[in-house]
């Protein structure tokens, strides 16, 4: 089926393309290499004064600092070799998901074998072809090597296509772009330092050390079995695989994910099988509290606040629900961050048993016992009503950032492919 060629655009190898532009692979406008490991057996070779980059570090961002250092000895006695500001280094393999990120070098520095750098050649903006190289992540990653573990390799690198702007455009869109990257660097410190807040309110707060105005007296020390007269657990079913269950109107299972540092995410669930609904029961409810009983190591014990009735979902057997004693004096939300407040929530990890290194199991009456501070029921709406605004807060902020990350997505697609142009 032919494609209609838009005026002023031309057909190419990676898609319709300006006229004024041109692909060129990688290895035809730079100079690719990859760097080398000094022996870790002599120590002259290490603590020195020149910065050793490895793949961890490479996560499509500038590069102005190093984990690790090698000498000038060092570095003549390996691969290595000093790069300058502006080399763009690319993961060939590593852990995880870091082959195929790139960033680039803001300062003088080595790499080790696993990082191929980048030199680009005059006209060839640093700057732009970082975007590019970041928008092709997944497509980079898609050309590694098979094998016992998948790597990216020189001639890989070399073989990349690109949309070639003039040297005008290129420094145009890429300006563009890192505005952007700049917006996402404010935000992503205004989330940390909203989280910093959170969590110095939170120790402050639910431990007395700060009160609020208005509240004064001794709080009052006694077991989580004095306000929840049960808990009680959901029944394992058999799901079936759904695009988004959640809001389709059938039944579902929660996921152990569904609770995690004292919020509870109902999306987080799977579709139960036809012949198990029957089966399934105690779906969460407004003011509760679910616990995970039964997980990892890391994750037994987390807990997620319940704020309103959730009908079409049930628990599976590894989530407990709250039943809170009939006139306790107990705001759920005050408790929710109790419960996963960093102090409390190591304790009750304390409490997990099991010989498998990789599940863990939480007792009911061990839980029922833990010890708490409990200040009076209005004390408690007060504080849970403080670290609420400040969660509402944190929301709105992570919100704002996923919109301007999808803002640089949709500006990255169609200024690196040239359907809008900026010059």
């Amino acid at each position: 089926m032919s494609t209609t060629v838009r005026a002023g655009y031309m057909q190419t190898e990676v898609g319709m393309l300006p006229n004024e532009w041109r692909v060129k692979s990688l290895g035809e406008m730079s100079a690719i290499s990859s760097g080398g490991t000094p022996s870790r057996g002599r120590s002259e070779y290490w603590n020195g004064a020149i910065p050793w980059i490895t793949t961890s570090q490479i996560d499509f961002t500038e590069i102005d600092t190093a984990n690790q250092f090698i000498t000038a000895e060092g570095l003549q006695n390996s691969a290595a070799r000093l790069l300058p500001p502006g080399t763009l280094l690319l993961a060939l393999y590593g852990q995880g998901k870091t082959r195929g990120k790139v960033a680039v070098l803001a300062i003088f520095a080595a790499t080790n074998q696993a990082c191929a750098a980048i030199e680009v050649i005059r006209d060839v903006s640093a700057s732009f072809l970082l975007h590019f190289l970041t928008s092709q992540y997944d497509s980079i990653r898609g050309m590694s090597n098979g094998g016992s573990q998948d790597n990216l390799n020189s001639r890989i690198v070399k073989s990349i296509l690109v949309p070639l702007p003039t040297p005008a455009e290129q420094r145009a869109i890429a300006a563009a772009l890192s505005d952007v990257d700049a917006l996402l660097a404010k935000l992503n410190a205004l989330v940390a330092k909203k989280r910093d807040l959170k969590q110095a309110a939170m120790q402050q707060l639910l431990a007395g050390q700060t009160r609020l105005p208005g509240f004064s007296g001794e709080w009052e020390v006694r077991p989580l079995a004095s306000v929840v007269a049960n808990l009680e657990a959901g029944v394992s079913v058999n799901s079936v695989e759904y695009g988004r269950p959640f809001g389709s109107g059938e039944s579902c299972i929660l996921k152990t994910s569904a609770i995690f540092d004292g919020h509870f995410d109902p999306e987080e669930c799977k579709l139960i099988a036809q012949r198990d609904v029957s089966r399934a029961r105690l779906s969460p409810r407004r003011d509760t509290i679910i616990i995970s009983r039964m997980n990892t190591p890391n994750l037994v014990g987390e807990v997620g606040y319940v704020s309103e009735d959730f009908p079409t979902l049930c628990l599976p057997d590894r989530l407990w629900m709250t039943r809170f004693a009939p006139g306790a004096d107990i705001c759920a939300r005050w408790l929710a961050y109790v419960l996963s407040s960093a102090h409390i929530k190591e304790t009750i990890k304390g409490l997990a048993t099991g010989t498998s290194g990789t599940m863990k199991n939480i007792g009911k009456s061990a839980l029922l016992a833990l010890q708490l501070q409990f200040p009076p029921g209005a004390e408690q709406t007060a504080i849970a009503t403080v670290l609420s605004d400040i969660d509402a807060e944190l929301v709105a902020l992570e919100a704002r950032r996923e919109k301007t990350r999808a803002l640089k997505q949709g500006m990255m697609q169609e200024l690196l492919t040239g359907r809008i142009r900026l010059v």
